[in-house]
């Protein structure tokens, strides 16, 4: 398999390494467009696939084009893009807000699918949706989800408008994780820590819970009742917690991102 990706940025460079490491593609067939003079350069020292620094030729040698470039920058890449694609090529787009049917009608190019990670994908840890064109077979769908999996899980979604919902929930998540720890890292600097022993405390707490969460045979509700005791120090905490509708809260923030990826999306 050949493959191009656009835009080498984190996410792009995240799914070309993880690529490489699960061996589905070799080095010498991993295309990496970047017009960048200065992250070219440093992408040809790490040596992860051949840098291109224009949309040509190349491109049209490969079976799966990734557009990874930001939304906004969409605008300078696809009329070059239109004029080297192949009418069999599959377009991966892993661009926020910008639907199928637009990809389809500036590129004038019926395969696509669009899909949307997380950060994770970094350490091949990443949450993946995808959706895809009614004109996508079976085949090179499942060519697609095998890619995206080298860099974490996947989920298929029958229904491209809840990408929006998915941009909500595990595309901005680990901003929303990230925040929860920073707090409960503050916290423990007011309460005499040092930051770095206040940030260990935090990590492994996080870390540990996640595993029980992923191992345990209880519901979440059971999971915080059995640390709960009655009266006593985290029922004081959750009950601030909801004193202070933090959970109204939290979600009434993941429904403002989903509004606003719908908006984005126009």
């Amino acid at each position: 398999m050949k493959l191009a990706i656009i835009g080498c940025g984190n996410m792009g460079m995240a799914f070309a390494k993880s690529f490489i490491q699960y061996d589905l593609v070799q080095k010498e067939n991993l295309f990496l467009i970047e017009k960048s003079a200065e992250r070219g350069e440093a992408l040809r020292a790490e040596r992860t696939g051949v840098v291109v620094d224009t949309i040509g030729p190349r491109i049209s040698e490969a079976d799966l084009i990734i557009l990874a470039v930001k939304p906004q920058d969409f605008a300078g890449v696809h009329a070059e893009l239109k004029t080297v694609i192949r009418y069999n090529q599959v377009v991966l787009s892993i661009m926020a807000g910008v639907s199928i049917q637009k990809i389809q009608t500036v590129l004038d190019h019926p395969l696509v699918v669009r899909a949307m990670p997380n950060t994770p994908a970094m350490l091949g840890m990443g949450m993946t949706a995808f959706a895809a064109a009614k004109e996508v077979d079976i085949q090179n769908l499942r060519r697609v989800e095998n890619l995206i999996n080298a860099t974490g899980r996947s989920v298929f979604l029958e229904d491209e408008s809840l990408l929006d919902a998915v941009t909500a929930v595990s595309g901005s998540g680990p901003a929303y994780f990230f925040y929860l720890v920073k707090a409960m890292i503050e916290a423990g600097k007011q309460m005499g820590f040092p930051e770095s022993l206040s940030a260990q405390l935090v990590k492994q707490t996080m870390l540990g819970s996640y595993h029980l969460i992923q191992t345990a045979d209880k519901s979440l509700d059971e999971l915080i009742k059995a640390v709960a005791s009655k009266g006593g120090t985290t029922e004081a905490a959750l009950k601030t917690f909801e004193e202070n509708h933090l959970a109204e809260s939290l979600i009434a923030g993941l429904h403002a991102a989903q509004k606003r990826s719908t908006e984005l999306s126009k």
